[in-house]
């Protein structure tokens, strides 16, 4: 079964969602979906997310899920908006509390702030089979990016959120807490293990050197090409490569808004008692 796929690419955050079709029934799924927020202003949107939805309407299409592949760190989800507009249940991997746990402490969350995933309409383990029409979507744990990144497997396709780019960018880096790369490096390595043809739909693309903007590869390519991690790579390669590199790199420019909300299965924190809702900035973490 090859399911069709529709990507709808968020230049701002070089994010790429997907629709996912049922190729025999009007069943889809939605992957890693992008709240519009302007950091300058505060302000969120809604025109990314109302795209999606006009394409789904347009094509008579029923959402079953709406799916994350982790906890973003450099987007808000439209989750909870594209719920209430479409439908569907919102799902992530079932290690999210570890995440919730950690970065509710760093943004020092109130009580009431529950680290046991309930924000979410349903956790997903590992060989999990959920349905969408006639579409058996596998889960596979791929940790080492963040501790609760899944792999979404429908037919030939493989959902890799940012467990992996496109092989001319390599892969996710390791240093968010509870990263680890050599646990990414059997993360991918198991999902460079499905057949050659499997097609990689990857998190987000960054067009090194100019070129246009790509999100679909094949676990061959990965295999043969990519630069941080083929078939002619060891381990300790990796994880000396990821662990240098890592330490170069600046925090994404919207982590602080994001995982805050993001933990939250992507709803903003409840409006004071002014009616207002606030984002926390903790000072001298990242």
């Amino acid at each position: 079964m090859n399911p069709e796929v529709i990507t709808f690419f968020h230049v701002p955050t070089s994010t790429a969602t997907y629709l996912v079709k049922d190729p025999d029934s009007n069943h889809a799924v939605i992957i890693d979906s992008v709240l519009d927020y302007y950091q300058e202003s505060g302000r969120t949107g809604t025109k990314t997310a109302d795209n999606i939805i006009t394409h789904i309407r347009d094509n008579g299409l029923t959402v079953d899920w709406i799916l994350e592949t982790h906890i973003h760190a450099d987007h808000l989800s439209a989750a909870p908006y594209l719920q209430e507009s479409l439908g569907g249940k919102i799902a992530i991997g079932n290690q999210v509390p570890v995440v919730q746990d950690v970065f509710s402490k760093i943004y020092n969350l109130d009580v009431d702030f529950l680290t046991d995933g309930s924000g979410f309409s349903e956790l997903l383990g590992e060989g999990q089979t959920i349905q969408a029409g006639g579409m058996a979507i596998t889960i596979l744990n791929t940790p080492g990016h963040t501790p609760a990144c899944v792999t979404y497997l429908v037919g030939d396709a493989a959902f890799v959120g940012d467990t992996l780019f496109m092989p001319d960018f390599g892969t996710a880096r390791t240093d968010f807490p509870g990263g680890d790369a050599s646990t990414l490096y059997k993360s991918i390595k198991r999902i460079l293990s499905l057949p050659d043809e499997t097609r990689v739909f990857i998190g987000h693309d960054y067009a090194p050197g100019g070129r246009d903007y790509a999100w679909e590869s094949t676990v061959k390519e990965h295999n043969q090409i990519n630069i941080h991690i083929n078939n002619d790579i060891t381990e300790d390669e990796f994880v000396k490569m990821r662990t240098d590199k890592d330490a170069t790199l600046d925090m994404p420019v919207l982590i602080l808004p994001s995982i805050q909300v993001n933990i939250r299965a992507g709803q903003l924190p409840k409006p004071e008692d002014n009616g207002v809702a606030y984002l926390k900035i903790p000072m001298n973490q990242f």
